[in-house]
């Protein structure tokens, strides 16, 4: 249960900043209470997690890595930014770093 509750706020920040981006290039402050939403979707799934038992080092560091990978993601195909070879390694570099913190968590 930890785990989806891990996945939910992964999701629920995403949104949040894709929505941020959003509401800074359309101006519309609707986009903005979307983005208050998945910000505090996002805290309270991970405070969740953390009282089902997760280890801080390994949710925020799986929270916050696999945000910013998804983010690059989507950013460039909801927004047609950049994604560079650079960034694509960048996200394999991330992949691997939550795989050694999963792993070195592992009793």
């Amino acid at each position: 249960m930890m785990w989806l509750l891990l996945v939910g706020a992964i999701l629920a920040e995403v949104a949040g900043t894709l929505a941020l981006r959003t509401a800074v290039h359309t101006r519309r402050t609707a986009w903005y209470a979307v983005t208050a939403v998945g910000y505090v979707t996002a805290f309270t799934f991970l405070a969740l997690a953390l009282d089902r038992g997760m280890a801080i080092g390994v949710a925020y560091g799986i929270w916050s890595a696999a945000g910013v990978a998804l983010i690059a993601l989507a950013s460039r195909v909801l927004f047609r930014e950049p994604l560079t070879r650079v960034m694509m390694l960048g996200i394999g570099l991330i992949i691997a770093g939550v795989l050694c913190i999963e792993l070195g968590a592992v009793h």
